[in-house]
């Protein structure tokens, strides 16, 4: 049996994230020296973003319906990772399934490795532009990084499945409708831009 893992402390910063979300990915650049900076844990809280979506009928950004509201979205992702300085491409195989990778996540967790995964899987996604939902493409870069590709069949356990559709559940539970989304606390911040007040929010913890 899995253990049930104990409850964040008021000062953890939850991070739920999907590898399918551009700016997911840009958060994650800024994340953990931001939490380092505080003395905060981070934690890593997959979820699948198409589930958060059917669940609180938002739908992504390549979907809007204003077309010019739809350009200058790419136009902010391109400013924002010019900002945190991360090498970013756009993938030309998305939209991409992610089920196969985010459930690979949690497995990473639970073998301990996720950091190195986590540390592969972003790049190959959004600065390689790999198809992350071809499992040969998922293979190889695991493999290339020194990580069992087992993960992907440790991924498919029923327990992995049911913490992944949790970790989906209690998100939107809380209030989130999209990623990036972090919790500081009851505290919700969505977005590259929101993480300056999650910054504050920690800072007037301390004082």
């Amino acid at each position: 049996m899995t253990p049930v893992p104990e409850p964040p402390s008021p000062q953890t910063v939850e991070f739920f994230y999907d590898y399918g979300s551009p700016f997911s990915y840009l958060a994650d650049g800024l994340l953990p020296a931001l939490a380092r900076r505080h003395g905060a844990p981070l934690r890593y809280r997959p979820l699948l973003l198409g589930a958060v979506f059917k669940a609180t009928g938002n739908h992504s950004p390549m979907q809007e319906s204003v077309e010019a509201k739809r350009r200058y979205g790419g136009t902010t992702l391109r400013r924002t990772a010019a900002l945190v300085g991360r090498p970013f491409a756009n993938n030309p195989h998305f939209p991409i399934n992610t089920l196969r990778i985010m459930r690979a996540a949690i497995a990473a967790q639970r073998a301990g490795c996720f950091d190195a995964y986590h540390r592969v899987i972003y790049p190959a996604f959004w600065a390689e532009g790999r198809d992350m939902g071809d499992v040969e493409v998922v293979r190889s870069v695991l493999v290339g990084a020194g990580l069992d590709p087992q993960l992907l069949a440790a991924g498919e356990a029923d327990g992995v499945k049911a913490e992944l559709r949790a970790n989906t559940e209690e998100a939107v539970s809380r209030g989130a409708f999209g990623a990036p989304t972090c919790f500081l606390g009851d505290a919700m911040f969505f977005g590259v831009d929101h993480l300056p007040f999650l910054e504050r929010s920690l800072q007037e913890a301390r004082t």
